[in-house]
């Protein structure tokens, strides 16, 4: 492979705009990212602009808890995580570029006979989908993860776990850094402090997206700004039925390695994983209220810190290094939209709630499909902006092994 990691202010010219582009896409996340890297390569659509207000990689994909899985109960959310999972697995070797990507094991956590019934429908779904489930009694979990806490006396004592073993992590901004060296490669332009005020129309056409760096004419639009999609929807009158929440994270000091999977608990909510230069990375549910806010809220991290000591009491004189917050879209039944909008050549993609890391490569392959051809894959035909109005959905509220 090649150099691993270079200095991020290296890997690119960060040019001027032109004045016309085939496709804006609006957000540098690893969504943006992944999709101007899929449009050139898969479609041959090279004149791209990625819009950017702050730097590349600067917002959510900055901020995530790096988790990637499949393990999805309804068949639409195991199809594209799957993809996106297989994608996963060739993805270094694809970008030349080492994203740290390690299948370690992801551990859901049974606290209870309700939990332990849901648990098994979602193993035998996922088995029924191709995908790699397994079922671990008490012991069995202890035998995998050691250090977790499987006393019967503590508050919610585990019943046994889930286990897709070819679940893992990856390193954030290598995944980011690797998409952007690609499509920078193959003739993208790659634009940081761009931000967006507005957006031209032609009747219900987009035609432009107006920024602080002037007007940049364009034929078609694609909105992937995780946290802020309801914003920029709103410029050209598109009302999205999306909420946006901080989503806690932190992470403690250095240690030696400890922890050799991901550990997730729906019950006491919190998730667990090691990252390659030692430190404990910890994710925590989403905060009641609405907010813009990237900070963590004092309540939500002192129930997260609780959670895990009493899943690992080993953890009890680790030190928190730092606490952050993400910004989650979510939609009413905890599932994407990806595809087309009513103004014509615009397309959205948010609403990921907590699964948007995981699906970055899967998601970026079928939006740049869906941009190409102006109309959706069959991996997301289902995520349409309509189904709040057919009444469609795709419910993963609990079903996906976590709370949204």
């Amino acid at each position: 492979m090649g150099e691993p990691h270079p200095h991020p202010e290296h890997l690119w010219r960060n040019p001027e705009p032109r004045r016309a582009y085939d496709v804006v896409i609006v957000g540098a996340g690893g969504h943006g990212l992944a999709t101007a890297y899929y449009l050139a390569k898969n479609h041959g659509i090279t004149n791209v602009a990625v819009l950017e207000r702050g730097w590349l990689a600067g917002g959510n994909m900055a901020r995530n808890t790096t988790v990637i899985r499949s393990n999805y109960l309804w068949e639409e959310s195991a199809a594209i995580y799957e993809h996106s999972l297989k994608l996963w697995e060739g993805l270094a070797a694809e970008l030349d570029y080492d994203i740290l990507f390690s299948q370690r094991g992801v551990l859901n956590l049974i606290h209870s006979l309700g939990d332990m019934r849901e648990a098994r429908r979602r193993v035998y779904a996922n088995r029924l989908n191709g995908i790699d489930a397994e079922w671990l009694s008490t012991d069995e979990v202890k035998a995998f993860c050691p250090i977790v806490n499987v006393s019967p006396d503590v508050r919610y004592p585990v019943m046994g776990a889930t286990l897709q073993r070819r679940g893992g992590i990856a390193k954030h901004d290598y995944v980011a850094w690797a998409f952007a060296r690609k499509a920078d490669e193959m003739g993208v332009d790659l634009i940081q402090n761009c931000e967006v005020t507005g957006f031209d129309l032609e009747g219900n056409r987009v035609v432009g997206v107006h920024t602080n760096r002037g007007l940049i004419a364009a034929g078609k639009v694609a909105l992937c700004a995780a946290g802020h999609s309801t914003v920029l929807a709103e410029m050209v009158g598109l009302e999205l039925p999306i909420q946006s929440h901080p989503l806690q994270a932190l992470v403690s000091e250095l240690l030696e390695p400890v922890l050799n999977c991901v550990v997730m608990s729906n019950a006491v909510h919190v998730y667990v994983s090691q990252a390659h230069k030692g430190e404990l990375v910890m994710g925590a549910g989403i905060d009641p209220y609405n907010s813009y806010a990237q900070r963590g809220s004092p309540h939500v991290i002192e129930y997260q810190l609780a959670a895990a000591l009493e899943l690992f009491p080993i953890f009890k004189r680790v030190h928190a290094l730092r606490t952050w917050a993400g910004i989650v879209d979510v939609a009413p039944d905890a599932s994407p939209i990806l595809g087309l909008t009513p103004i014509e050549h615009l397309f959205i993609n948010c609403g990921w709630g907590t699964g948007g890391f995981k699906a970055t490569p899967g998601a970026g392959w079928v939006y740049a499909h869906t941009i190409a051809n102006g109309q959706p894959h069959a991996l997301n035909a289902a995520f349409t902006l309509e189904r709040f109005s057919s009444g469609a959905l795709i419910d993963e509220h609990g079903a996906a092994a976590v709370a949204h």
